[in-house]
């Protein structure tokens, strides 16, 4: 009955979703901050928790907004909100040692206006670009977060042997790309597909996303620091409007 008399009011609806999905992705920020900051979780590995976690946490918030074409800017304001208070932390504004610790390598807040404020701005302009109506955000987004987040987990304790064009990646870093790529894209492909959110429905996209991921996987695999949350999602955005 709750949820009737919210969507009877598609403004009502988004703003309430909107609050919803900020607190969620809020709650799990701070829960990975405090892990780091008690040192149950190895800063390098928060940081790459949290960039696998937070994406497709506010993704899976995304049918609970309503069918108007306005939706994707509520949905929008989420990461904006989030990159926003990155921005304050990376130039000192906004005092948050455990933010701190659980996003950046060295314990240094400028990092924060890196990866982390790269992540935030590809999340807010592929929602409001794509919106899930279309796969191809969508699918960069999901490359972006598992792809590029197993990739350095994998890679720090399993990258002995290194690539010989990019010697702070491995093969051990570069098939994790390629299997997070791969799994999340499709997952999420595949549940919005069932949700009858793509028009017409995707068929016969596993060969499709295969390819996309390995591609993303070389421009990963390229040795260029911090800019990755660019790069492959912005590969990923382009193959996508070719092929799909």
């Amino acid at each position: 009955m709750l949820w009737e008399q919210l969507t009877a009011n598609p403004l009502i609806q988004d703003s309430v979703v909107m609050v919803i999905t900020l607190m969620l992705a809020l709650s799990w920020l701070r829960i990975m901050d405090a892990l780091a900051a008690n040192g149950i979780l190895e800063q390098k590995l928060s940081r790459k928790i949290i960039h696998m976690g937070t994406g497709p946490l506010f993704v899976l918030c995304w049918p609970f907004f309503s069918p108007q074409p306005t939706a994707c800017y509520f949905a929008a304001l989420v990461p904006l909100a989030i990159t926003l208070q990155f921005i304050g932390i990376g130039v000192g504004w906004i005092q948050d040692p455990d933010a701190v610790q659980a996003m950046t390598r060295t314990g240094n807040p400028k990092e924060i206006l890196k990866g982390p404020l790269f992540y935030g701005l590809v999340f807010v302009v592929c929602t409001i670009g794509f919106w899930r109506t279309s796969p191809v955000g969508m699918l960069a987004l999901m490359m972006m977060c598992g792809g590029d987040g197993l990739a350095d987990i994998v890679g720090r304790r399993l990258g002995v042997h290194k690539l010989p064009f990019s010697p702070e990646k491995s093969w051990a870093g570069s098939a994790a790309m390629f299997a997070g790529s791969f799994l999340f894209a499709f997952s999420f492909l595949s549940l919005f597909n069932r949700l009858n959110y793509f028009q017409p429905p995707l068929v016969g996209t596993v060969g499709i996303v295969a390819a996309i991921a390995l591609i993303a996987t070389l421009v990963e695999s390229l040795p260029f620091r911090d800019i990755d949350n660019l790069t492959l999602t912005g590969v990923a955005v382009v193959l996508g409007l070719w092929w799909f």
